[in-house]
């Protein structure tokens, strides 16, 4: 019985150690990019983006909590528009900020999460002439703490995120094509 019990001690701390080498070895930073054409002229599609009023037309995540709080800040539009959110387990709360707008070419987002654990990452928009509509390209980079590195061994950032940027930018094509 003693040796069964030693055993399977073992291997759970040989489990947890391979898994602990293995969030050591990841990156130490993440990115995600998702991209889509959108057959509307760039400033259309740019203007969707660089308006917080705007987001809940097309944001992946809008929809997840109807009774979000949403607090808008600063200009309407541009570099320096603020948007912070509060709201259930699926939502969290957090911060957006404007720091780059060169219309109708790129944006740039302090993004920064407060709940369920804190981060800041960077969100940036690109909008290139694809003949007569759009390509939209939409990245998110940032740090990855342990926690995060931790995380990733399981499942990647890739795969957090990246169906969220599907969505948003399918909802984000529907909206400017109307």
């Amino acid at each position: 019985m003693l040796k069964k019990f030693l055993i399977g001690l073992v291997a759970i701390i040989a489990v947890v150690a391979a898994v602990l080498a293995a969030a050591i070895l990841q990156p130490d930073s993440f990115r995600v990019q998702r991209e889509a054409t959108i057959q509307a002229p760039p400033a259309k599609v740019f203007a969707l983006v660089d308006d917080f009023r705007q987001w809940p037309a097309w944001s992946p995540w809008e929809k997840l909590d109807p009774a979000m709080k949403r607090t808008l800040g600063g200009p309407a539009t541009g570099k320096g528009a603020t948007y912070a959110w509060e709201g259930n387990d699926d939502v969290g709360r957090g911060r957006m900020e404007i720091t780059d707008s060169a219309a109708p070419a790129r944006l740039a987002i302090k993004l920064d999460f407060i709940e369920p654990f804190a981060s800041s990452n960077t969100t940036e928009f690109s909008f290139h002439p694809a003949g007569a509509g759009t390509r939209v390209v939409w990245v998110m980079h940032g740090p990855m703490p342990f926690i995060s590195k931790l995380i990733s061994v399981f499942v990647s950032m890739d795969r957090l995120i990246g169906k969220d940027f599907e969505t948003g930018l399918a909802n984000l094509k529907a909206t400017a094509e109307r």
